[in-house]
């Protein structure tokens, strides 16, 4: 595996706090003097409302056409964009979002979310959410029905249940086996042991690693013998190895200039119970201000939370910052963060979402397009429902 040497990672760590993005790839030490168009796709489209972004998954699972429907049809900002993420929590195909998530490593899925409403500064949260499908709902009823902001944990549950939604056994079948192939196999990126900002986390790295190439043949046999189809089967073994973090976080912006947002999320496959992300907490997985925009996250919420990335984001178009360079600076300040551990940024993975109250959008992400192709997209509804490239900022290089 590539790793990113300390003068690569300062070379591009001066180049970005000078206010570029920082480049590792075959020239790395030199920066970057302006943005190219490849790595701000969007950055010339010109701003309309109403519109919807989301990551990538919204576009998949029907987040934003359904909130740009409700808005057509008149609905308030915030019912828009949860009725939105209801298809991501409702769907078992999203195994990053409510039902069907991936559990924790008791096998139990719990979720998290939070909503701002722009046009009335209110908020609502909810963390460690167990047996009900529909997180982003409960957040909202927190907001309305109470003067508390975020609920956790069993006592989440007890208030959805007395506010009337249906309990329910959130993991599927399906999910069920990873989490049992998870159980025999353990993971290489579980939550125990040194963690990725630890002094000690690359010799733990190692031990864990010591089980030798044989281990992925193990894994397909054990994958096989736990009735995990043929063909899900790599990704069942991916999603052992490299615990996936996965959310769905969805912005809307109508007519006339009102915003909201909401960020669900079922969290980090494998969490040790009780772990709560980026997705709930207000400031970190969603931010909103109705007089100049909003921003939300998906990827690695720790590191997120260390730099309180939704409110930074949108302080940054406040002082004037597009969307996008708003979404890089914020990658920038988690860059800064592993300028001790450099070559430990590439375990993050991590983007950002942002929308002002004009209709201008943009999302950028820390990486750029790996050698398989895949790049970073997310989704955008203004009357053409579509995926876009994200802006990013390093360069992978093998």
């Amino acid at each position: 595996m590539y790793r990113i040497s300390r003068r690569e990672f300062a070379a591009g760590l001066a180049a970005s706090l000078g206010g570029v993005p920082a480049v590792v790839g075959a020239d790395s030490t030199r920066a970057v003097t302006a943005p190219s168009p490849a790595r701000t796709p969007q950055a010339t489209r010109s701003p309309k409302r109403p519109v919807v972004i989301s990551s990538a998954n919204g576009y998949r699972f029907g987040a934003t056409r359904v909130a740009y429907e409700k808005l057509l049809a008149g609905a308030d900002t915030l019912d828009a964009v949860v009725a939105g993420v209801n298809m991501n929590e409702n769907d078992p195909e999203d195994m990053s979002v409510g039902y069907g998530g991936l559990p924790n490593e008791a096998g139990e899925v719990s979720l998290d979310s939070c909503v701002m409403h722009g046009p009335t500064v209110q908020a609502g949260a909810v963390g460690c959410l167990y047996q009900v499908k529909n997180a982003s709902l409960v957040a909202k009823a927190v907001m309305e029905h109470t003067d508390e902001i975020m609920l956790v944990g069993e006592d989440a549950t007890n208030f959805a249940k007395a506010m009337g939604f249906e309990l329910t056994n959130l993991l599927t079948e399906k999910a069920r086996k990873i989490w049992m192939l998870w159980r025999e196999t353990r993971s290489l990126r579980d939550s125990w042991g040194a963690g990725l900002d630890s002094p000690g986390y690359d010799k733990m790295q190692e031990l864990k690693r010591a089980r030798g190439q044989e281990f992925e043949e193990l894994m397909r046999k054990a994958a096989a013998r736990l009735g995990i189809a043929e063909e899900d089967q790599a990704f069942a073994i991916e999603c052992v190895l490299r615990p996936p973090h996965g959310t769905i976080s969805c912005l809307a912006v109508n007519a006339k200039g009102e915003i909201s947002g909401v960020t669900t999320t079922s969290g980090l496959a494998w969490k040790i119970p009780g772990r709560v992300g980026d997705s709930p907490i207000i400031g970190a997985g969603l931010y909103v201000d109705g007089e100049v925009g909003g921003a939300g996250s998906t990827g690695r919420g720790e590191e997120n939370i260390r730099v309180a990335g939704g409110h930074a984001v949108v302080e940054l178009m406040r002082q004037g910052k597009s969307p996008t360079d708003a979404c890089l600076e914020a990658l920038r300040r988690v860059q800064h963060n592993f300028r001790a551990y450099p070559q430990r940024l590439r375990e993050v993975d991590l983007s950002y979402y942002a929308l002002r109250v004009d209709g201008t959008y943009g999302a950028a992400t820390l990486w750029g397009p790996r050698p398989s192709g895949r790049r970073g997209q997310f989704a955008v509804h203004d009357g053409e429902n579509r995926l876009e490239d994200m802006a990013y900022l390093l360069e992978w290089k093998n």
